[in-house]
């Protein structure tokens, strides 16, 4: 049995929506979301470093395997 599916009722509606949403959007709300996704990332790498950094830290020196 074959079953064919029509997606362009869904992808229709997905990217109505998108181009509506986007076209409703103002061009400061981009500007914030770009800006607090760049600190946002910034904190995350920075934060990633530190704690590695803290757990090296903690460990203290490792003897190396044999």
């Amino acid at each position: 049995m074959h079953h064919h599916h029509d997606h362009s009722t869904a992808i229709g509606t997905v990217t109505g929506t998108a181009f509506t949403v986007a076209a409703t959007i103002d061009s400061h709300d981009y500007i914030k979301t770009v800006i607090l996704a760049a600190i946002g990332a910034t904190v995350s790498f920075a934060m990633s470093i530190l704690l590695k950094w803290i757990w090296k830290t903690l460990r203290g020196p490792q003897e190396p395997q044999k």
